[in-house]
C-alpha cells in the first residue's frame, strides 16, 4: 500500500484546532505541561495526548529539566513545505479572539515564572553573599578574574546583583557598567561600591538592557542565567551591547536535579548542558573559545560550575 505524500500526514496533525492553539504557543516560549494546561484551559490529560501527537510527528521537539519536560516547536528542523502549512494554519484556523485569550494567558505564565525570581531576590540581598559561598564556594567570583582583562576594558556585569563582580573588576579596568532588573539587589551594589567611580549601575532587564550598540568590550555573566527565560535572548542582546571582536565570559551551573532550587532560589533552569550553552550562543552570534566545567571547590554544596569564553 502506497504511504500518503507528507503533506497529508502534517494536515492530519494539524486538523484538531487545540494542537494548532499549542503549537502557536510553544512557538512563542518553551513550555510545560503543566504550564499549557494553565494557558489553554484544559485538563492535563487531554493537553499531553496532543502533545504526543505533535512530538511524534515531529512538529515539537522535548528536553527534560528536573521532575518537568519542556516542549517547544522544531523550527528550523521543519521542512520549508511544513512550515508553509503551519504558516497558513496558524493565519486561518485559529480565531483573533482565542489568540488573544491564548497569549494574555501566556503573558502571565511567564510573569509568574519573573515574580519567583524577583520574590527570591527582594526577600534575599542581604543574604545573597553568604548564599551564594555556602553553596557554590569562594573561587565562583575570582574565577573571572583568569581572563586577565587588560585595563582599556569597558565591562558590563550582567546580572551584577550586590556587585561583588564590579568590585573585583573596578580596579583592572577602564569602567564597569553593572546591570541588575531588581531594585533591591542594585541598592546592596550601590552601599558597596559607594567609593568606586568608575562602576556605573543600571536597572534592567537582560533582554532589554540600558546600554548602547557596542558599548561592552567584554560581557560577564556569573550565576545568571538559571533566572532567566530565554537564554538565547540574553546572549543575543548581549551580542548587541558588545563590539566585534568582544568577549563573553560565562560562569553558571552545570545540568543537575536539585529541584528545590526551583522554590528556594528562584531558578527557571536546572543548571546547563555543553551543547545547550554552544548552540545558543552560535545562533546569537558568538564563537565559543574555550569550555572549562571548574573542580569542585570543597566548600560548595551546591551542583558543579562550568566557565566559557566566547568572542563577537
Amino acid at each position: 500500500m502506497t504511504s500518503p505524500p507528507p503533506i497529508v500526514l502534517w494536515m492530519q496533525s494539524l486538523s484538531d484546532q487545540t494542537r494548532g492553539r499549542l503549537l502557536r504557543l510553544v512557538g512563542r516560549s518553551e513550555l510545560t505541561v503543566v504550564e499549557l494546561c494553565s494557558v489553554l484551559q484544559l485538563p492535563q490529560s487531554t493537553v499531553s495526548r496532543h502533545l504526543k501527537v505533535l512530538v511524534d510527528d515531529g512538529w515539537l521537539v522535548s528536553r527534560k529539566d528536573g521532575t518537568s519536560n519542556l516542549y517547544k516547536m522544531a523550527g528550523d528542523k521543519l521542512e520549508a513545505g511544513r512550515r508553509r502549512l503551519w504558516n497558513l494554519v496558524r493565519d486561518q484556523a485559529i480565531s483573533e479572539s482565542m489568540i488573544a485569550e491564548d497569549d494574555s494567558r501566556l503573558e502571565q505564565v511567564i510573569a509568574d515564572r519573573r515574580s519567583k525570581s524577583q520574590a527570591f531576590f527582594s526577600s534575599a540581598a542581604g543574604q545573597w553573599d553568604r548564599m551564594k559561598i555556602e553553596l557554590f564556594g569562594r573561587r565562583v567570583d575570582a574565577s573571572t578574574m583568569a581572563a586577565m582583562l587588560p585595563p582599556s576594558q569597558i565591562v558590563g556585569d550582567l546580572g551584577c546583583g550586590t556587585g561583588a563582580i564590579s568590585q573585583l573588576m573596578a580596579p583592572w579596568v577602564d569602567r564597569v557598567i553593572g546591570v541588575d532588573s531588581s531594585a533591591a539587589m542594585l541598592q546592596s551594589a550601590k552601599r558597596r561600591l559607594k567609593e568606586r567611580d568608575n562602576v556605573d549601575l543600571r536597572r534592567g532587564e537582560l533582554t532589554a538592557m540600558p546600554i548602547g550598540d557596542g558599548e561592552l568590550t567584554t560581557a560577564l555573566m556569573v550565576l545568571v542565567l538559571p533566572y532567566t527565560e530565554s537564554p538565547l535572548a540574553v546572549f543575543k542582546e548581549a551580542a548587541r551591547a558588545t563590539r566585534q571582536g568582544g568577549r563573553l565570559i560565562v560562569v553558571d551551573v552545570r545540568s543537575h536535579d536539585r529541584q528545590e532550587y526551583r522554590e528556594e532560589l528562584g531558578h527557571t533552569w536546572l543548571g546547563f548542558e555543553r551543547s545547550q550553552m554552544t548552540g545558543w550562543l552560535v545562533e546569537a552570534g558568538w564563537k565559543v573559545d574555550k569550555y572549562v566545567d571548574l573542580p569542585p571547590d570543597p566548600e560548595a554544596k551546591g551542583p558543579g560550575l562550568f566557565a566559557l569564553n566566547a568572542v563577537r
